[in-house]
C-alpha cells in the first residue's frame, strides 16, 4: 500500500515514515497541504495521513478539497486536537479514522488494516493460492508447506499480486506499491523482481500478460 503522509512537524514526520517502512508500506512525505493536493494529482495513492495543523491551510480544507479530487480515497486524520467537538468536525468533513496524538503504533497499523481491507485486498491477513500461502502482516511465505525467504520488495511485489488473484495488475501500478516518489525506478525493474520471484515460486504461478503486466490465476500451482 501507498501512504501520503502529510505532516509538518519533519521529526515527528521522519520517525512516523520509518515506522511504516518498517511494516512495509511504501512512503510519501509532505509537509503542506498544497503539497499534498499536488501529490494526489501527480502520483497514485492508496491511503492519506492527514495532520490538521498544516503551515500553509488548515487540514480541515484539505480534506474538502481531497474529497472534490478523489470522493472515495481513504483518509486518517492523525491531531493533537483531541476534543469530541474536533473529532466530529473531522468525520463531518469525510475523513475515515480520527486518532488524537499521542497515539500508539500498532493501533495506527490496526486502522490502516482495516482501510485496507475496505479497499478490496485481502479480508484476511493469510492469502493461499495453490501451494503459495502468505501471511499479509508479518509477510511469512510458505511454499508447499516450506518457509521461503525474500527481499522485502520482493515480498511487497507477491503481496500486491496475491491479493489481487484473477486481476491482471499493470506494471505501472506495481511500481507504484514498491517505490515512493523521486526513487529513479529503471526501465526492467519490475521484470528483474518477477524473475527472481519466479525461482523460488511453482512454475508457472505468475504469468506475464504482453504489453500489460502480470498476473497471479486463482487456481496458481
Amino acid at each position: 500500500m501507498r501512504i501520503l503522509l502529510v505532516e509538518d512537524d519533519e521529526p515527528l514526520s521522519a520517525a512516523l515514515s520509518s515506522s511504516l517502512r518498517g511494516a512495509n508500506y511504501v512512503v510519501d512525505c509532505v509537509y503542506r497541504g498544497k503539497e499534498a493536493l499536488a501529490m494526489l494529482t501527480a502520483e497514485q495513492t492508496d491511503i492519506v495521513i492527514l495532520d490538521l495543523g498544516l503551515p500553509d491551510m488548515d487540514g480541515l480544507e484539505v480534506l474538502r478539497q481531497i474529497r472534490q479530487k478523489v470522493k472515495d480515497m481513504p483518509v486518517i486524520i492523525l491531531t493533537a486536537r483531541d476534543k469530541v467537538t474536533d473529532k466530529i468536525l473531522g468525520l463531518d468533513a469525510g475523513a475515515d479514522d480520527y486518532l488524537p496524538k499521542p497515539f500508539d503504533m500498532d493501533e495506527l497499523f490496526a486502522r490502516l488494516r482495516v482501510l485496507e481491507r475496505r479497499l478490496g485486498t485481502a479480508s484476511t491477513a493469510m492469502v493461499k493460492i495453490g501451494k503459495v500461502a502468505l501471511n499479509t502482516q508479518t509477510l511469512e511465505l510458505t511454499v508447499a508447506g516450506e518457509a521461503v525467504s525474500l527481499p522485502r520488495r520482493e515480498l511487497m511485489l507477491l503481496k500486491v499480486l496475491m491479493e489481487n488473484g484473477g486481476r491482471i495488475q499493470p506494471k505501472q501500478k506495481l511500481e507504484s506499491r514498491l517505490y515512493e516518489w523521486g526513487d529513479e525506478v529503471s526501465s526492467n525493474t519490475i521484470e528483474v523482481h518477477i524473475h527472481h520471484l519466479r525461482k523460488k515460486l511453482p512454475e508457472n504461478f505468475i504469468k506475464t500478460i504482453r504489453g500489460v503486466g502480470y498476473s497471479i490465476p486463482v487456481n496458481g500451482a
